[in-house]
């Protein structure tokens, strides 16, 4: 997997949950029955026993009510200009695959641009997602197979997809190799995160 340069950020995803579930008072027990995640699975990636997976980060960030995007960082400051280099990308690694903020974690602006690494069978979860706004892909490499309501595109390197982000959607990486894509999350109301409203976070089922 290409992964960004050797200084990239790498978030402790285990320590920073344990920190937000203990600022609200919950305990494991409680976070697993908001999430729909097991106590003992939670317990796992908080002890850095377990890399979750992108729909599992959904349903423990919604259960804790934070946009995902505060499972990736500290709280930074927000600015109106955002320069990142390659190197100093916020890099969170999940079950086959690699999540790296593109600066929308610290702008102030209503855009969250991110890029995923994908391994061969990596997807977003066995739920819908649905979220206010709009979503861009550009497939850089690879195949990536997206499903928009009831029909399905599949995209190689340089194919794009634009919809409404309210319409069901998923992911996956349907190809035998890795699969680099960039995404744009943008035009949601004011005082929202997209990351928050990826509902295939809300209900159980198999993540992987």
């Amino acid at each position: 997997m290409e992964i960004g340069g050797p200084d990239a950020i790498s978030v402790n995803i285990g320590t920073t949950l344990r920190k937000l579930r203990e600022e609200r008072g919950l305990s494991i027990r409680a976070l697993a029955r908001e999430s729909g995640i097991s106590a003992n699975a939670l317990s796992m990636i908080e002890r850095g026993r377990s890399s979750p997976s992108v729909s599992t980060l959904y349903k423990v960030a919604g259960a804790l009510g934070v946009p995902i995007t505060n499972i990736f960082r500290s709280e930074p400051e927000r600015r109106e200009i955002v320069f990142r280099k390659a190197a100093a990308r916020t890099r969170v690694p999940f079950t086959r695959g690699l999540w790296e903020g593109l600066g929308g974690e610290t702008f102030t602006g209503r855009v969250e641009p991110f890029a995923l690494t994908l391994e061969s069978g990596a997807h977003s979860g066995v739920n819908n997602i649905i979220h206010s706004g709009h979503e861009f892909v550009l497939c850089l490499r690879g195949q990536l197979e997206y499903q928009v309501e009831d029909e399905i595109y599949r995209l190689e390197s340089g194919d794009s997809l634009l919809f409404a982000s309210r319409l069901r959607h998923r992911w996956r990486n349907p190809g035998p190799t890795v699969t680099n894509a960039i995404f744009v999350l943008s035009g949601f109301e004011e005082g929202e995160s997209p990351s928050e409203h990826h509902l295939a976070a809300r209900k159980k089922g198999n993540e992987d």
